[in-house]
């Protein structure tokens, strides 16, 4: 277990944030443009997926179980567990980047939704409901943003990475996102973990401190 940041370049950390915001902003003008073949691409994936979930009833339940394992606020609520951790361990910087990058992330999600206003699936045989707007999926976008704080505090955590194209999928399969969404949120939620490391290792004063059994922590 680290309770410190690792250490990275600049230049590494800019590339990590500006690689998935092209493809995003590139999504994000299409589905704002009603690019048609976008837009038939995602109902083409969304209505085989709708038949594939009426007809194996045992697989829908095991997407929804799913879909609820890897719900936002249980990775708000395991980064609430670690910020107390990191805190307790007095590497008070890494919790707050933790927490600062949470919450924006969640905010900025939410004001995407506001902001592009795009309306969810709309399917005959649906198995699934979901309120609010579709674009981009809150799912996808908070288990990347989850999946990264603890990635970068526990190293061997890494293949927790899995859990975010699970869940990006259980909400296509259960028909309450597109499948543009899905991969907006993806990417979105890759690029504003770099985001907040940045702003924290430009403006965060590197002070060391000590950790109750004596070993020093290098934070931000």
């Amino acid at each position: 277990m680290r309770p410190d940041l690792p250490e990275l370049r600049a230049g590494a950390v800019a590339l990590v944030a500006v690689l998935p915001l092209i493809p995003f902003a590139l999504i994000a003008v299409l589905v704002s443009g009603g690019w048609e073949p976008l837009h038939e691409f995602d109902r083409d994936v969304t209505d085989a997926l709708n038949q594939a979930a009426n007809a194996s009833p045992l697989l829908t339940t095991v997407m929804t179980w799913l879909t609820y394992l890897f719900h936002p606020n249980v990775f708000r609520a395991a980064a609430l567990v670690l910020v107390i951790w990191l805190v307790r361990r007095r590497a008070r910087r890494t919790a707050a980047w933790v927490a600062v990058t949470m919450i924006a992330g969640g905010l900025l999600g939410g004001l995407l939704k506001l902001l592009f206003e795009r309306a969810r699936p709309e399917l005959p045989e649906a198995v699934a409901s979901a309120v609010g707007y579709a674009f981009p999926s809150g799912h996808a976008l908070n288990s990347v943003l989850g999946v990264a704080v603890f990635v970068a505090v526990f190293p061997r955590l890494g293949w927790l990475w899995i859990i975010p194209p699970i869940t990006a999928l259980t909400r296509v399969f259960l028909g309450v996102h597109w499948t543009s969404d899905v991969i907006a949120g993806l990417l979105l939620g890759a690029a504003v973990p770099a985001i907040t490391l940045a702003v924290f290792r430009r403006f965060a004063a590197r002070t060391p401190q000590r950790v109750p059994d004596g070993e020093p922590v290098r934070q931000l």
